[in-house]
């Protein structure tokens, strides 16, 4: 029998009863965030200090010094790139008129200059102006073994919007699109390898691939996170302590990988979200995914959808899987509150007192997406507004407070802050299931108690619902979903753009028919008795 075969950051190759696709997290996760978008560099220490307060909650290995992940999501800070590409005589475009994220590289320099050409090939070939790479300053001496020996090298990479762009959210989806084009390119590229991926399939990619990852690329938001405990975030990153790093809001988390192989792209955040717990169900929702990419069309990308596919990583682990899925929905033009609404829906199947038209959103969109189960606390962002979901059963613990300086704190558990004042605090409390809290700094009201009214009360929803289809009693198979007769859930359009339709075929429902249940096997006596039987010619004693 052949020895397990290593890929050159450290997991094995699938055998016995392992296997990469069930990697799943439990973890420590929390936010800050100001309610009316003042930004401030105390907002990034409080959220370090947070971190470093949940170091219990990760773990580490042998090795204390090598940690299952930690990292930090914060809004662009543009105070502080602008002041650092400067000294490399680049001038940034106005802020949101320019995009820069973090990318993990080879160590060795030649691969990792072919992964940053054909990044640059990218961006040029999807129309927008490449600006320049920095790289990121690190303390690497303070790694541990096993996270040093793997350490990619970390660069920013910048480009400008181009003039014919000038929605933020079409700027959004074609970043987008340049990080799926990238990534698949070089996963995919013909040139041999020697090491497997982390399924174990020996395919021709990229040299370097295992080290390439984009923690994000975005003109909104930033993130820095890597292999680490999550008292050695603050020390590793340089950037986090200039107090020209600036943002409004952080997001923050701390792994522990539970019964998998940590790695630096393991790491949360992700793109969008920081969980705490695991999806149980991620594998029947990763194969739904992927079923409906054959039937996916998008008005706001057109052709360029195809591009896209995979929609789910399958190296990525249970929340990275989760956090594929709801930028997909959200490129596709649902607002994030609205698709994480979908994913994590409430228990509404027998609430007997719940809202009618919060039953109708539910039920309508149970058609289109599957409940992604299991214990989570999920903290999600997109730089503009932030907030948290629990579980419809309400297995993690989510815990917040709001401040009379106009902070909102949350966290997976209590005295994370201890210098706040008990007095300064005007409101806590903790998520109960499927409730989702959240805040919209430019806006400044919260978003309390489940979903804003503006989405379920659409007439659409309570027309479908109306519609005398129940999913309790039958289960629409999926299928292309065409639009309506009817106004309703085609007028549906989150915010502006229509969104990626993977729905369902709207059929009237067969009609119930009730058949005699069939008698039991008893005695031909007994069975004359049995109010179900029905006498025939043969029941009666001959004449």
């Amino acid at each position: 029998m052949s020895e397990p075969h290593n890929s050159p950051l450290g997991w094995p190759a699938p055998q016995g009863l392992w296997h990469p696709s069930q990697e799943k997290d439990g973890c420590g996760v929390g936010f800050i965030a100001h309610l009316k978008g003042q930004r401030s560099h105390d907002i990034i220490l409080k959220t370090l200090m947070m971190n470093s307060h949940m170091d219990h909650r990760g773990a580490s290995g042998a090795d204390p010094a090598t940690g299952d992940g930690a990292g930090i999501f914060v809004q662009m800070p543009d105070k502080f790139l602008r002041k650092e590409l400067a000294k490399q005589r680049i001038e940034l475009p106005p802020e949101g008129e320019y995009a820069s994220g973090l990318v993990f590289l080879s160590p060795e320099s030649s691969v990792r200059e072919a992964a940053m050409q054909l990044f640059e090939h990218v961006i040029r070939d999807e129309g927008q102006k490449f600006l320049g790479w920095r790289t990121v300053p690190v303390r690497s001496e303070i790694l541990g073994e096993t996270s040093g020996r793997y350490e990619p090298v970390i660069k920013q990479v910048f480009l400008k919007r181009s003039a014919d762009v000038t929605d933020p959210m079409e700027f959004e989806r074609k970043l987008y699109l340049i990080r799926k084009r990238v990534a698949h390119a070089i996963r995919t590229n013909d040139m041999p390898s020697k090491f497997s991926d982390v399924h174990g399939n020996r395919g021709n990619t990229f040299p370097g691939a295992d080290y390439y990852y984009v923690t994000g690329l975005s003109a909104r938001t930033m993130i820095y996170k890597g292999m680490l405990t999550a008292c050695q975030l603050s020390d590793y990153f340089y950037d986090l302590h200039d107090p020209d790093f600036e943002s409004a809001l952080a997001l923050l988390h701390t792994r522990f990988s539970t019964n998998t192989f940590p790695s630096w792209s393991r790491a949360h955040p992700n793109r969008f979200i920081a969980h705490n717990g695991e999806i149980n169900t991620v594998r029947g929702n990763a194969n739904f995914m992927r079923a409906r990419q054959a039937l996916c069309s998008s008005d706001v990308f057109g052709a360029d959808i195809e591009q896209l596919f995979p929609i789910i990583d399958e190296d990525g682990s249970d929340s990275a899987r989760f956090d594929n899925a709801l930028e997909f929905l959200h490129f596709g033009g649902y607002d994030l509150a609205h698709a994480m609404m979908m994913m994590i829906p409430e228990p509404w199947e027998r609430h007997t007192m719940m809202d009618e038209d919060k039953r109708a959103f539910y039920e309508f969109h149970a058609c289109l997406m599957e409940p992604w189960d299991g214990p989570a606390s999920i903290t999600f962002s997109d730089g503009q507004q932030i907030g948290a979901v629990l579980d419809r059963n309400g297995l993690r613990p989510s815990r917040y407070y709001v401040t009379d300086d106009d902070l909102v704190i949350m966290a997976s558990e209590v005295g994370v802050l201890p210098d706040i004042n008990p007095l300064s605090i005007v409101e806590k409390g903790r998520l109960r299931p499927s409730q989702q809290h959240g805040n919209r700094p430019e806006t400044r009201p919260l978003l309390r108690r489940h979903l804003p009214r503006r989405w379920r009360r659409r007439p659409g929803f309570r027309q479908f619902h109306e519609n005398h289809i129940s999913l309790l009693h039958r289960r629409i198979p999926h299928a292309r979903y065409e639009k309506m007769g009817r106004p309703g859930p085609e007028n549906l359009q989150p915010h502006g753009g229509d969104r990626t339709r993977t729905q369902h075929v709207d059929r009237p429902p067969r009609p119930r028919i009730r058949r005699p249940r069939p008698l039991p096997q008893l005695p031909h006596r007994l069975r004359r008795q049995h109010p179900g039987h029905r006498r025939s010619h043969r029941d009666h004693p001959p004449r």
